[in-house]
């Protein structure tokens, strides 16, 4: 039996619903809106947290490099610092050798200790990083100088750039170092004077 003089059941020329296919499709209307929706959250939340792993690990050997980032400096500022964290899942020791940027004529290493009562920044040739352990580069501590700045176009908020992780045993690793105007949470402000 068709329904011709029912409008709501008109979809247009030739289309029809049936008392079968009305019972179906309400039955699918009173499913919980949650249970319709959760496949569709699942994928998202996946498709989400994918790509950000991608986009802020890098893996090189046994080391890995996570979330690299830089604070949107003025345009005239002469110098640029960029933080990561550094992890060793491996069992013995890498060090840390140099750094380099095409968006720098130099990368340095710099770390800051407590002098007569003072933090003091210093350059330093290397950083040890354990076996099974970490290195946390971080404003107010170890962090990456990079000095002669070319295109500070890549230095603005949510813009990136290239830089080189050198290493004494797991070789290379490039890594992309997110701009952002404000630092992340829980890090402290880096200020460096030029």
């Amino acid at each position: 039996m068709q329904y011709r003089n029912i409008s709501p059941f008109y979809f247009g020329p030739g289309f029809w619903l049936n008392t079968g296919q009305i019972s179906s499709c309400l039955g699918t209307l009173r499913m919980p809106f949650y249970r319709r929706s959760l496949p569709w959250f699942f994928a998202f939340v996946l498709a989400l947290t994918g790509s950000t792993a991608t986009a802020e690990d890098y893996r090189v050997g046994d080391l890995q490099v996570i979330a690299p980032w830089s604070q949107q400096l003025p345009p005239n500022a002469p110098t640029v610092a960029a933080y990561f964290l550094i992890r060793n899942t491996g069992m013995s020791d890498d060090r840390l050798t140099g750094v380099s940027s095409p968006l720098a004529t130099e990368a340095q290493l710099h770390e800051h200790i407590g002098a007569d009562g003072m933090m003091k920044m210093q350059q330093v040739d290397g950083m040890i990083v354990p076996a099974a352990g970490q290195v946390r580069f971080a404003p107010m501590g170890n962090h990456v100088m990079l000095l002669g700045l070319g295109d500070r176009r890549q230095l603005v908020d949510g813009a990136h750039f290239p830089l080189t992780l050198h290493f004494e045993k797991a070789g290379d690793l490039n890594v992309e170092v997110q701009v952002l105007a404000e630092p992340p949470e829980g890090a402290g402000m880096h200020q460096h004077g030029g």
